[in-house]
């Protein structure tokens, strides 16, 4: 069996990871990575690589255009280089993951193809069409054959959907996956230390959704929660290279900059940042992958965003939505959490560390009584 992973940007590297290696540990199983340049900044790319113990891609489709383009424009050059690696290849199965453009466009030219499509993180809602990923999650989950779903929210809305039971598969979050695996290596790098911050004495910011850093109304808004934050503990922030370049554009950087108790980083590699999350009193965030890795870590997370696709984050969780980006609503979440008056939280079924494992079994075997909706269990 021959399967192609599908990476692009940098969540898919840290999901593919444990697939690959999963997959590798099967001699039926012939695995191969696919990049397709989604994010050709080394520091979004090559980092992860390295740090994740992946081979150089079997087939690296070129960084995208020199200036920034459009989504449609981004989709439709990874169609067309995508489907001269299907030509080639022949493969059994496409593997995507998550919900960024990569995602879409090269699942799309497999079920073009007549190519299988495999979609690891399916069933996921925002209930927010206007998020790019929002559309890209439908789209993937409407055209793939087999969907491997995280939290039990994924099964409800494929069912809504009517999306076949025997397509849908509860495996567990191949995210916690490489958390668990690279932890210990996270602490011995010490990034917290070599930084000279105090576990527990800082505030983590992250932000890079098109709502939150493309628009300068959106922007200044952010700006203002870190001055905020920094109002109750020193804010680290590492900064992704879309809010850099936006931050620059509309001639905030200098105010950032100009708050004493804000550390401005790089973006950080994988192992970094799991280490500055791990230790943080607060994470403040938009991304979803961050929303899943501060649940397992048990780190109160504030997320600077309406809805979430991972409401198990904010069920069983430590994670709060923050649709009034008001800085006072901020310092006020932020106050509460450092009063210790955060509800209990669990980690979610199946975020164990062998989602991965699952997958490449079901994937070789096709063994529907092997897991159903009501989740994994061993044959």
């Amino acid at each position: 069996m021959k399967i192609l992973n599908i990476v692009g940007a940098r969540p898919n590297f840290i999901k593919v990871a444990p697939l690959h290696r999963a997959f590798l540990t099967y001699p039926a199983i012939q695995s191969k990575i696919v990049h397709t340049g989604q994010h050709a900044d080394s520091r979004m790319s090559d980092v992860f690589f390295k740090q994740l113990a992946l081979p150089q891609p079997d087939y690296s489709l070129g960084p995208g255009p020199a200036s920034p383009c459009t989504q449609t424009q981004q989709t439709a050059r990874i169609l067309v280089e995508f489907e001269a690696v299907l030509m080639a290849e022949q493969p059994d199965w496409v593997v995507v993951v998550g919900d960024v453009t990569s995602t879409l466009a090269c699942g799309l030219a497999a079920a073009q193809g007549g190519i299988r499509v495999a979609h690891v993180e399916a069933g996921l809602r925002s209930g927010d069409r206007r998020m790019p990923e929002e559309m890209n999650r439908i789209l993937t989950d409407t055209l793939s054959d087999l969907l491997f779903v995280t939290e039990s929210a994924g099964l409800d809305n494929l069912r809504r959907e009517g999306i076949p039971d025997e397509k849908v598969w509860f495996v567990g979050n191949v995210m916690i996956d490489s958390l668990v695996r690279y932890r210990p290596q996270a602490n011995e790098l010490d990034t917290v230390g070599r930084l000279s911050l105090i576990p527990g004495e800082y505030i983590l910011v992250t932000t890079h959704r098109p709502a939150n850093v493309d628009h300068e109304a959106g922007l200044v808004n952010m700006v203002q929660i870190v001055e905020a934050a920094s109002a109750h503990k020193m804010v680290v922030f590492p900064v992704h290279p879309r809010t850099q370049a936006n931050l620059v554009r509309f001639g905030l950087m200098s105010r950032l900059m100009a708050i004493p108790t804000v550390r401005v980083l790089e973006p950080q590699g994988y192992l970094e940042f799991l280490n500055l999350m791990e230790h943080a009193a607060v994470v403040i965030t938009d991304s979803g992958g961050v929303q899943e890795e501060t649940t397992f870590l048990q780190v109160p997370c504030l997320t600077v965003r309406a809805s979430t696709e991972r409401p198990v984050t904010v069920d069983l969780g430590t994670n709060q939505l923050l649709a009034d980006l008001n800085p006072a609503t901020v310092r006020y979440h932020i106050g509460e959490i450092l009063a210790g008056r955060i509800k209990a939280a669990a980690i979610p079924p199946l975020w164990d560390g062998r989602a991965a494992g699952r997958i490449a079994d079901i994937l070789l075997n096709e063994r529907t009584p092997v897991c159903s909706r009501q989740g994994f269990r061993p044959a």
